[in-house]
């Protein structure tokens, strides 16, 4: 009976400290689990304000890019107006 109660006493000791890992380990992963949403939260904040401040410093350019596609193609269009009007004219004669 000597040895059984031993074994029983040993996997009981066993069966504690397990138990202590395990609860280690699950607050272990409860902080790590906070910390990375800590740090996923900082990202984000840093992203936007990277994204802003690059709205502020590309907003000029950007609008002078457009403006500037805007008169190109107002340009195209005219010109390709007058063509068209041009072939129809030789085409078809003058219109009064």
């Amino acid at each position: 009976m000597g040895n059984l109660t031993d074994d029983m006493t040993r996997l009981r000791g066993e069966v504690d400290a397990l138990r202590g890992a395990r609860g280690a380990l699950m607050q272990d992963l409860t902080r790590g689990a906070r910390d990375l949403a800590t740090t996923v939260a900082a990202m984000r904040a840093d992203f936007t304000a990277a994204h802003t401040a690059m709205v502020k410093k590309t907003g000029k350019a950007r609008t002078s890019y457009v403006v500037k596609i805007k008169r190109q193609v107002g340009r195209m269009r005219k010109e390709n107006a007058l063509d068209l009007a041009g072939a129809s004219q030789v085409w078809f004669g003058k219109a009064k």
